[in-house]
């Protein structure tokens, strides 16, 4: 035992429950008083159950600590009296104290210090400071305790919509707080259902009024042409905290909010009593645009004629709206920075990521630069090379989690995975009922899922199915080579858009890969990734941060993984993927 680590295994297991559990069958009861029988047979089982652990080299316990870090743990998360939720870690419990509270921050989306607590069971299960994650095993309760220093430092909770509706966990909000965040940096996604603001203290009478005529003999409330403007006014304001560019289907769901909350607004004649309200919100939005691209909003002044090249000089040619989702498209300048001033901090960037045990500052920089590389990003659209020499730290795993963050306010990582193993069971079992040639095409792969526990290959079994299911390519998105073709593979690769690509020492798919990495416009962007599934994660995100469309030949893979799995944008998906979502 003296050269084994058994630091892993009591996150999942202890070794008394290891020998109990592994080494001894169930005994019967028996109703007789006094020993039992198998009580001594049991004895002598533990007996010879510790006697081969002590047996075991640290190759032996080195295997069953992965095997039991990789088993997906469920926690119970109190941030609030009135605010509890789940986190599910799908590679298990961390190893260490700082990854642990980084999960809990990036999922619950906490800002400011704090501590984690849990309920110890040999204090009946009293709240104890957390000090190691060895302590900690599946489905067990933590506390979030903020700690505020001398200033009053303020521990922030963002306060999810309807967090019932998420299925594995409650990130659907995160917040975006940093010393550089402009008042125009949002921090949420289009909510599932739209909140009406408060409006002036005149109209909320009259409509406080006007709702319970309403109710007792539905006489309907006939607004003066202020009370409308003020409604306009301060719906437009609440649009515009989520989106500058909503679509039809949000105006629909703002129209039908107003007259759900204030039903003496709802109109005859209309089909749904609020489709003019509808065009009234649209036409208001227009006119809000056009206000607030005075005052200099990026987001906006983007699109306008004097920005674009004049060959582009039309107001619908090249506009630069959001394409899937983004929170944060072109954000603004942070207050006290001008642009020199950032491209001096992306000078000192150029030097700080050179540096080893550095990430800190490198994290604060990247943050702080934030508006300008998307500006950056997004009207010079620069190409992957210029932006590896431009911005060479935002190419790590890292920093695109970071920046996809700041972009949807959506964790990717997390959410990405956590979603595939949620999905799992109902997408394998809708995959082995298919036939035809879709069952031909799976068939393989299916049998490797049959023949592996390892939650990795699991993921990765269930992606190439998927896109096999939608009738796409998988040679499209995940390119495998061996060893020796890696010369071959280089080719290729240069030629490719972008894909995920896998060097195996052999051709057995069981086996770890040689090398994972992702590939955009011919680049390297990334190597050394841990699997297929984590590498889909990132080449799904650096869309999104290097702002680049779909490849056509996966739209509808894309498209399942945006709205199905991440949940971004989930209300206008193509027909394959709206039937598969009908299905789960």
């Amino acid at each position: 035992m003296e050269n084994c680590d058994f630091q892993f295994i009591p996150s999942v297991f202890t070794l008394p429950q290891i020998v109990e559990n592994f080494c001894c069958p169930p005994l019967p009861r028996f109703a007789s008083k006094g020993p039992s029988p198998c009580a001594s047979l049991r004895e002598n089982s533990i007996k010879q159950g510790a006697l081969f652990l002590e047996s075991l080299t640290a190759a032996d316990c080195s295997v069953l600590g992965d095997t039991a870090v990789k088993m997906p743990v469920k926690l119970r998360i109190i941030l609030k009296p009135d605010d509890t939720r789940k986190l599910l870690l799908p590679d298990g419990i961390p190893k260490t104290m700082e990854q642990l509270t980084d999960e809990v921050r990036k999922v619950c989306g906490l800002n400011g210090e704090f501590r984690l607590q849990y309920q110890d069971k040999d204090f009946g299960d009293a709240l104890v400071n957390l000090t190691s994650t060895a302590e900690l095993e599946d489905l067990t309760t933590i506390k979030v305790i903020p700690i505020t220093d001398d200033c009053s430092q303020r521990f922030n909770v963002t306060v999810l919509e309807d967090a019932q509706s998420s299925s594995f966990h409650s990130d659907d909000t995160e917040i975006l707080c940093s010393p550089s965040s402009s008042v125009s940096t949002r921090r949420e996604m289009w909510p599932r259902e739209f909140p009406i603001p408060k409006f002036s203290y005149d109209t909320e009478l009259q409509l406080e009024k006007g709702n319970a005529e309403y109710r007792s003999n539905k006489t309907r409330f006939k607004h003066s042409t202020k009370t409308k403007s003020d409604i306009l006014e301060k719906v437009a304001e609440e649009i515009f905290k989520f989106k500058a560019y909503p679509s039809d289907a949000d105006f629909s769901e703002v129209a039908e909010a107003l007259i759900k909350k204030h039903p003496c607004l709802s109109e005859p004649g209309s089909y749904n009593g609020c489709y003019g309200w509808k065009q009234r919100f649209k036409t208001k939005m227009g006119n809000y645009r056009t206000q607030l691209k005075g005052t200099g909003c990026s987001e906006l002044l983007v699109n306008s004629l004097k920005s674009k090249a004049p060959e582009d000089a039309l107001p619908a040619k090249k506009v630069k709206r959001p394409k899937r989702g983004e929170a944060n498209h072109i954000p603004d300048i942070p207050t006290g920075e001008t642009r020199e001033k950032l491209e001096n901090e992306r000078h000192s960037l150029l030097t700080e990521v050179k540096k080893r045990d550095n990430r800190a500052v490198v994290k604060d920089k990247m943050a702080k630069t934030f508006s300008l590389r998307r500006q950056e990003i997004v009207e010079k659209e620069l190409g992957v090379e210029e932006l590896i020499e431009r911005w060479p730290a935002l190419f790590t795993e890292d920093e695109i989690n970071a920046e996809f963050l700041r972009i949807t306010t959506v964790p990717l990582q997390t959410r990405f995975l956590a979603s595939l193993d949620n999905h799992h069971i109902k997408l394998i079992e809708l995959f082995r009922r298919k036939g035809g040639v879709i069952r031909e095409k799976t068939q393989k792969i299916l049998k490797v899922l049959d023949l592996s526990l390892e939650v990795n290959m699991k993921r990765e079994c269930l992606l190439k199915c998927l896109i096999l299911y939608f009738g796409e390519d998988l040679d499209q998105l995940i390119k495998e080579y061996l060893v020796v073709q890696r010369d071959e593979a280089e080719t290729e690769l240069a030629s490719s858009t972008m894909a995920v690509f896998v060097i195996r020492e052999e051709g057995d798919s069981l086996q770890p890969p040689h090398d994972i990495g992702v590939v955009i416009e011919g680049v390297k962007v990334l190597n050394r990734l841990p699997s297929v599934a984590h590498a889909c994660a990132m080449l799904f995100g650096l869309i999104y941060v290097l702002n680049l469309s779909y490849p056509g030949e996966l739209e509808h893979t894309f498209d399942a993984l945006q709205k199905l799995f991440m949940e971004i944008e989930p209300k206008k998906m193509t027909r394959k993927v709206l039937s598969l979502s009908v299905k789960l």
